[in-house]
């Protein structure tokens, strides 16, 4: 393979980047660096995933070393931050002069200390977050958090365009997983409240497709209650114990509703835990509690 660290003519003709590890993201990065036009270097701890994309032109290196030798940029798609120090490990001396932007997910302590490793080497760094419906980052919703030195951020942002927008927070290593794993908080608990919310219609008798258009429409009013909670939380947690209450009572609507067709409301029990634990600490203190409190350990 053509070691273009080396090929100093080329690089100021091609743009060129190394892609570590092909699952699902990790291909999709590796197209659409390719549909747009840059050259791809990838690499893979099973070398089979790497056969698609060598057909749609990638280039393949045989071993993180060549992998590392090829580019100056070097994206990383891996499960979480101890895999970055596994694979990169197997190519250390190449890692002096290269540009390292870890787009896995993993905490932010954990990407400050994987930054610091890669800085240690010789190397930049780069984190990022992909915010992404599933790995479709061509979506219109896609884009991609970033954090690390503004001056590495503003000098590769265009080689990294294509992955999806990018938006860049601040100089902190673990910021754009800050901002990733609120994302996800918020994410997860949705996933499982769908499944539960499409198990009590089907286990009703009625067609899931059917309840699809009622839901996306109710969507719309997320933004407007996460501008009023974050206003709320903003300024220490605002609530009123009547809400409290409300929001009770309509927990326990969800679960009967939910019980009475066999469907787990465990969700719905622990949203619930946390209004009457607010209720009681309101009562005891004297004042509305909010969750928020309660959530940041401050009720």
């Amino acid at each position: 393979m053509e070691n273009r660290r080396d090929n100093t003519m080329s690089e100021q003709t091609t743009r060129s980047v190394s892609v570590l590890g092909l699952g699902p993201m990790g291909q999709a990065m590796a197209r659409a660096f390719l549909a747009a036009g840059t050259e791809v270097t990838v690499w893979n701890r099973t070398p089979a995933k790497a056969q698609a994309l060598v057909e749609a032109g990638a280039l393949r290196a045989e071993t993180v070393t060549e992998a590392l030798a090829a580019n100056d940029v070097i994206v990383l798609s891996l499960t979480h931050y101890a895999a970055m120090y596994e694979v990169l490990e197997q190519g250390v001396d190449r890692l002096p002069g290269t540009i390292v932007v870890n787009l896995s997910s993993d905490s932010p302590d954990k990407t400050r200390a994987g930054a610091a490793w890669v800085r240690a080497r010789g190397a930049e760094f780069l984190s990022g977050g992909v915010m992404s419906a599933g790995d479709d980052i061509a979506h219109p919703a896609s884009y991609i958090l970033y954090s690390g030195p503004r001056e590495v951020f503003d000098a590769h942002a265009d080689l990294l365009r294509p992955l999806s927008p990018a938006e860049y927070l601040g100089a902190d290593d673990g910021l754009a997983q800050i901002y990733y794993q609120a994302m996800l908080t918020i994410f997860h608990p949705w996933l499982l409240a769908f499944d539960q919310a499409t198990a009590v219609i089907e286990r009703s008798g009625h067609d899931i497709a059917g309840f699809v258009p009622f839901a996306v429409r109710a969507s719309a009013a997320f933004p407007y209650f996460m501008k009023l909670s974050a206003a709320a939380n903003a300024a220490g947690g605002q609530v009123d114990s009547a809400m409290l209450r409300m929001m009770e009572a309509g927990a326990q609507h969800v679960i009967d509703a939910s019980s009475e067709v066999g469907v787990d409301a465990t969700l719905s029990h622990a949203a619930q835990g946390f209004w009457r634990r607010a209720i009681v600490a309101s009562e005891q203190q004297g004042r509305a509690v909010s969750t928020y409190e309660l959530i940041r350990g401050e009720g």
